[in-house]
């Protein structure tokens, strides 16, 4: 199944989707109003979190499709982490940013991944919300990721995420990485939150990214999860080891589709990114 959260005013509500059919969740359990009270109780139980909205379905009234593109943010991470340079075409572009090229090679062919804090709750956007550049670099790029959602340490599911970063400030130097990565509206997250048992395989599934302007489509490309040169379980593995991981949170896995170096993002934008079985998330670009 799929989870997405609707916000009706001051109260949200949990949508389960089964292939074509939106469950309300919340109208059977009103303290069942986001994806955390889902993994929760399933952790309690002891099963998966389908098996849980599965025993609701049968209750729950079901809603019209189209109410679902007024979807907000799916999950409320208390801290989303990311890798770095998983891809090989992510390696060479940030060693063609980089004055020091030569530790990007590295960290690409070496043992421990690149794993890095990457927002709060306070930065991240869900769909439809705009996504920031900061007002102090001149080029700036989305980075479209796969998201691993995590409950207590284990994967319960995937999401789409948008790690925005500023190209120039991490190529003048790789310790301003905090700031090339984590500011106001750094990252997005959306639509959905794709059970583990819905997706299978997550490195079967294709990813692909638009950047539109004014109408005009200024880059499309499509990869495959499967170019990542580490496994999802690997990434997770090295975020919990040795660290105490927050109850319910994201890690974003790299990405191969990178606009060229002439590229930047301005105000107006507008990014989708869509991943097989998960949906698109889509977002328009603002300065910070």
């Amino acid at each position: 199944m799929r989870y997405q959260r609707l916000s009706t005013g001051d109260q949200y509500r949990l949508i389960a989707v089964d292939d074509d059919t939106a469950y309300d969740l919340t109208a059977v359990k009103p303290r069942l109003d986001e994806f955390g009270e889902l993994a929760a109780a399933a952790d309690l139980a002891g099963v998966g979190i389908d098996d849980v909205a599965s025993e609701l379905t049968a209750e729950a009234p079901t809603i019209p499709r189209d109410s679902l593109t007024d979807g907000t943010l799916p999950v409320v991470p208390e801290e989303v982490w990311a890798a770095g340079v998983t891809y090989e075409i992510s390696e060479e572009a940030r060693e063609a940013e980089s004055g020091m090229p030569e530790m990007y090679l590295h960290a690409y062919e070496a043992e421990r991944p690149e794993i890095f804090f990457k927002a709060t709750p306070s930065r991240t956007v869900g769909p439809g919300e705009a996504v920031g550049i900061r007002a102090d670099s001149s080029w700036d790029v989305p980075e479209p990721e796969l998201g691993i959602v995590l409950y207590d340490g284990s994967v319960v599911g995937y999401t789409i995420g948008n790690d925005m970063s500023s190209r120039e400030i991490e190529g003048e130097n790789p310790l301003y990485l905090p700031q090339a990565k984590m500011y106001e509206r750094c990252c997005s997250i959306g639509p959905c939150i794709a059970s583990a048992a819905e997706v299978g395989d997550p490195h079967e599934l294709t990813m692909s990214m638009e950047i539109t302007r004014d109408g005009e489509t200024l880059y499309d490309g499509e990869t495959s999860i499967g170019n990542m040169a580490r496994t999802c379980d690997e990434l997770v593995e090295y975020w919990r080891d040795h660290d105490v991981v927050p109850e319910l949170g994201v890690l974003l896995t790299g990405t191969s589709l990178v606009p060229d170096d002439g590229f930047t993002l301005r105000p107006d934008d507008e990014v989708r990114i869509a991943i097989d079985e998960i949906g698109e998330l889509a977002n328009p670009v603002v300065e910070v």
